[in-house]
């Protein structure tokens, strides 16, 4: 099992959600977070006053997938994220060695 952290502009969650959906992942979680990467922020104008926005708004999705998805659902990340300028995100691919669905006590692929 695998788990994939992508983290997206805010604006592209619906998309990467149904993208994942079409594919057979039925599951995942969504934090909202700030950071920058190579765009370091930008500067805004408010009122008058320029200011430096450092950390912009993104979507972080994690989602785990049996290892014969991984690849299709990296791939509908990858295309329905996408817009072609900087900031458009990442994705972290991981190892899971267990998981366990507390109510049922199911585990591993059972219990995604």
């Amino acid at each position: 099992m695998k788990k994939i952290e992508a983290i997206v502009k805010p604006f592209k969650l619906d998309e990467v959600r149904e993208a994942l959906s079409e594919i057979g992942v039925s599951g995942l979680t969504v934090t909202e977070v700030k950071g920058f990467g190579r765009q370091k922020g930008h500067t805004e104008l408010y009122r008058g006053a320029e200011y430096v926005v450092d950390f912009l708004p993104k979507v972080k999705i994690d989602v785990v997938v049996p290892e014969n998805l991984l690849d299709a659902a990296v791939d509908a990340i990858v295309k329905s994220a996408r817009t072609g300028k900087i900031g458009d995100g990442k994705i972290f691919v991981t190892s899971v060695t267990q998981v366990i669905r507390i109510r049922t006590g199911e585990t591993d692929e059972a219990a995604i």
